[in-house]
Formats: structure tokens, C-alpha cells, sequence
């Protein structure tokens, strides 16, 4: 391997940095992106039961607040509720959707960042091309101008190119699909927030009436 990257030049250690940032992010993201962690099935059946008779105490909408983002948004409901009983649906919609825009910042963390590696990658590894060329056509010139050239240098440049674009798509490709994956994951999630905070906001409707 070290050999791989002594022949792939120093164009290859940016893209090094993008594999190892890459990996890190994809399995934060995995263990970030857990349905116990986002929106456990359950959940909005026991908040609606635990309220039937009431807003709950404060122990209780602290514990729904940190179980998981859904909890932080159903919670976010029950503390406005307790804040103004007669509060207007329309601010209980607000509050619910203000905790819910959080809730997305919060899932969409680092995708960004992966979908940048996914993209810069293959221009890294072209920019490798290129130096690669460079070399080539270096080892070309020879010495006093005399067609030639060094094979070693030739050898060195047609390295670097291949080395680079092979390695510019080895991180691209998995990048991209696992931003991808994390996206769809990430959307669903938040499809799954929206639909409970709208039968959510109904029942806290009846609680403020």
C-alpha cells in the first residue's frame, strides 16, 4: 500500500484526508441516524396517552425531550401548552414546526460536508491527472532538448495519473452512495416528524380547548 502512494505522488494524500474524513462521517452518520434515536415507533401513542387527561408535569416533558428528536418536538408542544393554556393553534403550529425545522438542521448534520468529498474527490484525482501529464511530457523533453526522455520519469508521471484518477473515484463512488443513502434515510425521517406533529397538534387542539 505505502508503495501504492509512493508511486501515486503527493497529489494522492489530499485525497487520503478526503477517504479518512469520509469514513468518519458515514459511520457517525450510521450511528446518529438510528430510528430509536429519531423517532421511535411508539412514541407518539404514549405522549398522546400520558396527556389524555392533561398537560403533563415537567419531569415528564423532560424525559419526552431528551428520549429522542421526536421527543424534543412533541415536547416542544406540551412546554407551549404549559407556558399559555390559551394559546391560538396557529402559534401551537408554529412552535411545533419551529422544533421540527431544528429537529431537520439537526439530521442534516455533516451531509453536506459528504456530499463536498463526493464532489471534490474526482477533481482531486484529476488535478493528479494532470500533474501526472506534466511529468510525462517533462520526462519527454530530455535533456538538451533531444527527444528521449527519462523512462523513469515517464514511468514516475504515467503513476501519478492513473494512481490519482483511480483513487479520486474510489472515494467519489462511495461517498456519493452513501450520501445518497443517508439522504433518502434523512427525508424519511423527516416525512415520519411532520405526520406525527400534525396528528400531535390536533390532540394538543382538544387539550387547549
Amino acid at each position: 500500500m505505502f508503495s501504492i502512494i509512493q508511486a501515486a505522488g503527493w497529489p494522492i494524500w489530499p485525497l487520503i484526508a478526503c477517504s479518512i474524513l469520509a469514513l468518519a462521517l458515514v459511520v457517525e452518520r450510521f450511528a446518529s441516524l438510528k430510528t430509536a434515536r429519531i423517532a421511535p415507533p411508539q412514541l407518539l401513542d404514549e405522549a398522546i396517552t400520558v396527556s389524555r387527561g392533561g398537560v403533563p408535569g415537567t419531569d415528564v416533558v423532560s424525559h419526552l425531550e431528551h428520549n429522542s428528536l421526536l421527543g424534543e418536538v412533541l415536547s416542544s408542544g406540551f412546554r407551549a401548552l404549559n407556558t399559555n393554556p390559551r394559546i391560538s393553534e396557529d402559534d401551537l403550529r408554529s412552535t411545533l414546526e419551529g422544533a421540527g425545522r431544528r429537529a431537520a438542521h439537526t439530521l442534516e448534520r455533516y451531509l453536506a460536508a459528504l456530499a463536498t468529498i463526493a464532489s471534490a474527490a474526482p477533481l482531486l484525482g484529476l488535478l493528479g491527472t494532470v500533474i501526472g501529464m506534466i511529468e510525462i511530457f517533462g520526462s519527454q523533453a530530455g535533456s538538451g532538448g533531444v527527444a528521449g526522455g527519462n523512462p523513469a520519469q515517464l514511468a514516475q508521471g504515467i503513476s501519478i495519473a492513473l494512481y490519482n484518477t483511480a483513487f479520486g473515484l474510489i472515494v467519489a463512488i462511495p461517498s456519493l452512495i452513501f450520501w445518497r443513502y443517508f439522504r433518502a434515510r434523512v427525508d424519511g425521517y423527516l416525512l415520519t416528524m411532520e405526520i406525527a406533529s400534525e396528528r400531535f397538534v390536533r390532540h394538543l387542539n382538544t387539550l387547549r380547548k
